[in-house]
């Protein structure tokens, strides 16, 4: 396992490093580090900057904007932009419905949604989960009953995050009812938010924030063209698309920006005669958090340096499952740090913010497959049970 970066690697990474640091504007990437919510605006002025410097879609097709990479230097590149606390591209674009369509669509909706996915003119939102069917996906009870030309879709999708902004949504939905197993007989539709008879409706979270919405889908027709692949395969589209989303959730870059920011605070945080970080207690859960972070890193970087196409499926569950344990221990350590005045949410203070980043960090243990969803596939396919 080779886990030292080559000449040529460090090369790239200080690259990155420099163009992270220089070209996007420093309020933006204040505003990440602080943990403070950006607007749409500032997310979108980050992803066209990247794209236009051919740095938003790099696991894509070289054809749709993709970059000849080895997968160090896809790794490179998530990581340097973590640290430099530059807001990744929109995730449901560049990790999940653009590596689908890429891979799955015809050439006539490659062209057509590929570019503007990838410089963010288009935002996309997931309809997936649904009141009845989160883990347990295959569960799903949106149907597509074909119409002629078209689809007419019911039903309700639920913890829709980033709704209220989309332009778009890729949705799971049951084209066979008959079918004899729940996995077989879904499609996978590309519907836009403002079809009639699409209704968002935002769901207020324990922590304050809106980000999560309910969709209601009141027999909303949807051209056939905008069928994703053959009609009844959205599970294997579906499959595919959860494997990239997982990697990606081990958020290894931001836990280490987290650590160094609790260390930080924790640094001027008086208690007694002392600070905080003098505490032993306090200091040794912060070195345990730090190595068991560093850990997980060598584990992802072993496994995209031995790997052509990126961690293999078990191994996305283990990054999966332990960086959302990380994420959570970081929150937990920060509200430690701002103390009482966590107590006070208030988005305008570090202290008040730390409680919703807290509130907000439990979901990362479910979405994308639950944790006890991961531990089923780590022990089935690595342990053998």
């Amino acid at each position: 396992m080779r886990l030292a970066l080559t000449g040529d690697e460090i090369a790239f990474r200080n690259q990155l490093r420099s163009l992270y640091r220089t070209e996007i504007p420093p309020e933006i990437r204040d505003g990440v580090r602080e943990g403070r919510e950006l607007s749409r605006e500032a997310l979108v002025t980050t992803q066209r900057i990247l794209n236009a410097n051919h740095l938003a879609v790099p696991n894509w097709p070289q054809q749709w904007g993709g970059r000849d990479w080895t997968p160090v230097q896809r790794h490179l590149w998530h990581d340097e932009m973590a640290l430099a606390s530059v807001p990744e591209p929109l995730t449901f674009n560049v990790d999940m419905i653009g590596p689908v369509i890429a891979r799955f669509g015809a050439e006539e909706l490659k062209a057509r949604f590929l570019p503007p996915t990838a410089n963010l003119d288009i935002w996309w939102c997931q309809g997936f989960s649904e009141p009845d069917a989160g883990s347990d996906l295959a569960s799903l009870r949106t149907t597509a009953t074909r119409d002629g030309n078209a689809y007419v879709v019911s039903g309700q999708k639920i913890w829709t995050s980033m709704a209220q902004y989309a332009d778009w949504m890729f949705c799971l939905v049951r084209t066979d009812p008959a079918a004899v197993k729940k996995q077989a007989g879904i499609s996978l539709l590309l519907i836009p938010m403002d079809a009639a008879g699409v209704t968002v409706r935002p769901i207020e979270l324990v922590g304050g924030s809106r980000e999560v919405n309910e969709v209601f889908l009141d027999e909303v027709r949807v051209p056939a063209e905008n069928l994703v692949g053959q009609e009844n395969q959205g599970w294997t589209q579906a499959k595919f698309l959860l494997g990239n989303e997982r990697t990606g959730m081990a958020a290894i870059g931001r836990t280490k920006v987290a650590l160094s920011t609790i260390k930080a605070r924790a640094r001027h945080t008086r208690v007694g005669p002392g600070t905080l970080l003098d505490d032993p207690l306090f200091a040794a859960r912060l070195a345990e958090l730090e190595n068991d972070t560093l850990a997980l890193e060598l584990i992802q970087l072993g496994a995209v340096a031995g790997s052509e196409h990126g961690p293999t499926a078990p191994t996305s569950s283990i990054l999966k499952l332990r960086g959302s344990e990380l994420q959570q221990a970081a929150t937990e350590l920060m509200m430690e740090v701002a103390g009482p005045g966590a107590l006070l949410p208030d988005n305008n203070r570090w202290t008040g913010r730390s409680a919703g980043a807290y509130l907000n960090c439990r979901k990362t243990s479910i979405y994308g497959g639950s944790t006890e969803v991961q531990r089923g596939i780590i022990a089935s396919t690595i342990l053998g049970l």
